[in-house]
């Protein structure tokens, strides 16, 4: 015999789809702005992002797809197109030939830096300015819950 499901109450309902439009409809308004705006994708600039913040701006291309919760085979067809643009270099790791860096170039850094205000302006509009201090303080405790468990379920995969 199998357990019935616990349905989502009303008030669960109202939240979860309220996330849901939030999870699939945010991506696709920072898209638009970063397309119009930087010709690039959300995707494509948070991976730029991770490597300008990088120590050296310098990331092994394993733990860049892992802070951006991607896959290696995106990250690596990602890569492609940046180094076609100058963007990006990649090279054998020194301490350990099994794995590949990716290196912000400087043509790279001048993209992040000229793509960000846009970008920021964007998400502050869509995220933080509809919400109080206390509100956004609470949903960054929500989220990083959420966020934890859906990494351990993630990890729990591999």
């Amino acid at each position: 015999m199998t357990d019935s499901p616990r349905w989502l109450d009303e008030h669960e309902q109202a939240v979860w789809q309220d996330l849901l439009t939030v999870v699939i409809a945010l991506p696709t308004l920072l898209d638009r702005q970063l397309e119009r705006d930087a010709e690039t994708t959300n995707y494509e600039y948070s991976v730029l992002a991770r490597l300008s913040m990088a120590p050296d701006l310098t990331l092994r291309l394993s733990d860049l797809a892992a802070q951006c919760d991607s896959s290696q085979p995106r990250l690596s067809k990602v890569m492609v197109r940046f180094e076609q643009r100058g963007w990006v270099t990649r090279s054998p790791d020194p301490d350990n030939g099994r794995y590949t860096l990716a290196t912000l170039t400087e043509t790279g850094v001048q993209k992040v830096v000229a793509s960000a205000p846009d970008h920021v302006n964007r998400v502050r509009e869509l995220v933080f300015d509809p919400l109080s201090i206390t509100q956004q303080r609470n949903l960054g405790i929500a989220l990083s819950r959420i966020a934890g468990t859906v990494r351990e379920q993630l990890d729990n995969r591999k």
